[in-house]
């Protein structure tokens, strides 16, 4: 049995074993799921560095046809730095003088593998760069896609991108906030409100004006991605179906319609309010009003206070009347520059008396207040329902004058250029891997080559598996749960089945009966002898004691023996009638006494407790000569 839950235990523990490493594939297979650099990448012209994990990076390259990339991994040419001011702001920071570098992660570095890095810290900032040929909303969708890290973490700054408007006049030197685009897409993070923007600037048909159109906050919390200093890669899809997709790391995060997720709508309601409209002056808007039939109660009276003196109150004993609560403080003195024509009389600052301390109270007793049971404040009616209630009163609808539908708002003014104009309060925010094209498997290809390498380096470059799952736990909840179980169903079974326990006496005859089942016929046969020998030497136990009862009742028996042939005898000799009722009696009174001393060999016989003894006693009683032949059976059957 002790056998059985060992192997019991060691299987509890594989399971439990097996389980974690489920869970660490899991999490491990998101990291390792980058898919293998293809023969178009490794033919590229570029120099390789190889890391410490054997890993060759090589500047991706895209594989259809894109609108624009940038990897800064080699001269940063045609980008331009804004030389103008941010509107509206202070003349100490509103030039656009934050400084940019290009050059390689912090941790988890990618040997060969830079970025564009955001350096300076409460500056503004302003760089962009035309794109290889300007994307025109038609039938092909947009997707914008690149690589973000807060290399220090974010207090409070952005990182999104703009995709500005083509036009004649637009000039990358003079880019700045009021520059206008078309799409703004990117994290964003101040305080503890995490964003993801996408906006867009929709065109009004009948104004010819621009208003900027928010999509809806994702539901994911995006906090993780802003804190834990790792790459992730953004995307954003617009589809000519007008819907739009927005992912981190692959994976959708927001998702929605142009027409129906927007804020403010792109299309404006087909009704407003008349502004011209006003309430009317008997509209009544009340719901409840004060009973008109109600009276105050004569006994009301509105003059009693709401608390009065405690009249039961007594003064504590030891209460000091005649000592203030605060006296001057004795150890104070006038400072030495103080002019009493200018500061007036000196006077000591008071101090709590210190004789009230161990007292009661100092000062006149007042008795304390109570509440009033007699108040009831001032009398007001009830409350009605109003049978002139009217509602709320709202203004009347009217056509809106200023109605228009776009029913197709993916057909947005034309992008030509790229840019970053941004406020930051940390420094070190790395971007890279900028793509824009209108295929999703071009796009993936680009991720592999570039954010996917990131991602497995630092996936190895992790602690180890613990803080891997920590981390997934972060993720889901209720993984929590899993590892717990997983943790405690082990440690609990194997304290239960496998630790040793006290022996007790039902264990230890288990544990006899157990041992007693495994002997050969060798050992039953002798078993079986011995247990035969046994119960002979209780048989001859038994039968000495029938011999020593048996010795004990002859006297007894020959003595009523002898005592009968004399009768006997007697009857024989007398002649006469009398002599023989005479005879008969005393034969009487003799088997009266025989009949006693049967019952009394009865008796006796019960105590040894044998049924074959008392009916042998029976037979004896019987006939004369029954103690005889009961004597002989037993001694015959005894030898």
């Amino acid at each position: 049995m002790h056998f059985q839950w060992d192997w019991l235990c060691l299987g509890v523990l594989i399971i439990g074993s097996v389980t974690a490493e489920i869970e660490n594939e899991e999490i491990l297979g998101a990291d390792v799921e980058v898919e293998d650099f293809d023969k178009h990448s490794q033919e590229a012209d570029v120099d390789e560095d190889e890391s410490s994990l054997g890993i060759v990076y090589q500047t991706p390259k895209p594989t259809g046809e894109v609108y624009f990339t940038e990897t800064f991994d080699g001269v940063l040419t045609g980008w331009i730095l804004s030389k103008t001011k941010k509107e509206d702001t202070d003349d100490n920071i509103a030039k656009y003088d934050g400084r940019w570098e290009v050059e390689e992660l912090k941790e988890n570095t990618v040997p060969g593998d830079r970025g564009l890095v955001l350096k300076s810290v409460a500056k503004h900032h302003a760089i962009s760069t035309m794109l290889t040929k300007a994307f025109i909303f038609d039938n092909k969708p947009l997707i914008v896609q690149y690589e973000v890290n807060f290399q220090e973490g974010i207090d409070c700054g952005g990182a999104y991108i703009k995709l500005l408007s083509s036009s004649n006049d637009l000039n990358l030197e003079y880019f700045f906030d009021k520059t206008p685009y078309t799409i703004m897409f990117g994290p964003d993070k101040c305080g503890e409100d995490y964003k993801l923007h996408f906006i867009f600037r929709h065109k009004n048909p009948k104004t010819g004006e621009y208003d900027e159109k928010h999509a809806k906050r994702p539901d994911v919390d995006l906090k993780k991605f802003y804190l834990d200093k790792k790459t992730h890669l953004y995307t954003l899809v617009l589809k000519p179906d007008d819907t739009f997709e927005m992912l981190i790391d692959q994976t959708v995060v927001s998702k929605g319609s142009l027409l129906e997720d927007m804020v403010p709508p792109v299309n404006p309601p087909r009704e407003i309010e008349d502004p011209a409209d006003k309430k009317p002056d008997d509209w009544d808007e009340r719901p409840k009003i004060p009973d008109p039939n109600a009276v105050k109660p004569d006994d009301w009276d509105e003059d009693e206070p709401s608390k009065i003196e405690d009249l039961d109150a007594v003064k504590p004993e030891g209460w000091l009347d005649d000592e203030p609560q605060y006296v001057p403080d004795p150890n104070a003195k006038k400072p030495k520059d103080w002019d009493e024509e200018m500061d007036g009389e000196w006077e000591a600052p008071q101090i709590p008396n210190p004789k009230c301390e161990t007292a009661p109270g100092c000062g006149i007793w007042v008795r304390p207040m109570k509440n009033n049971p007699k108040y009831k404040g001032k009398w007001k009616a009830p409350m009605i329902d109003n049978p002139n209630y009217q509602g709320i009163w709202s203004p009347r609808k009217i056509p809106n004058p200023d109605y228009f539908e776009d029913s197709h708002p993916f057909e947005m003014t034309a992008v030509s250029a790229i840019g970053l104009e941004l406020w930051s309060m940390t420094s070190d925010i790395y971007f890279d891997n900028f793509i824009i094209c209108s295929e999703k498997e071009v796009a993936d290809r680009w991720a592999a080559d570039g954010w996917g390498l990131k991602k497995l380096v630092a996936s190895a470059n992790e602690p180890g598996m613990f803080s891997q799952l920590v981390t997934a736990a972060e993720d889901h909840p209720w993984l929590w749960v899993l590892y717990i179980l997983t943790l405690a169903l082990p440690v609990g079974l194997g304290v239960l089945f496998c630790w040793p326990a006290k022996k007790t006496d039902e264990d230890i005859e288990f544990k006899k009966s157990s041992i007693s089942k495994a002997i050969t016929k060798g050992e039953i046969k002798q078993d079986r002898e011995e247990l035969e020998d046994d119960e002979i030497d209780l048989e001859e136990e038994k039968d000495n004691e029938d011999i020593v009862e048996d010795e004990r009742r002859e006297p007894e028996e020959t003595k009523g023996e002898l005592v009968k042939d004399t009768q006997k005898m007697e009857r024989e000799a007398s002649p006469s009638e009398d002599e023989g009722e005479g005879v008969e009696d005393v034969d009487e009174e003799e088997e009266n006494g025989v009949a006693d001393g049967s019952q009394e060999e009865g008796d006796k016989s019960n105590k040894s407790g044998s049924e074959d003894e008392m009916k042998e006693d029976d037979e004896s009683t019987s006939s004369g000569d029954g103690p005889l032949k009961s004597v002989r059976k037993r001694r015959v059957r005894k030898d």
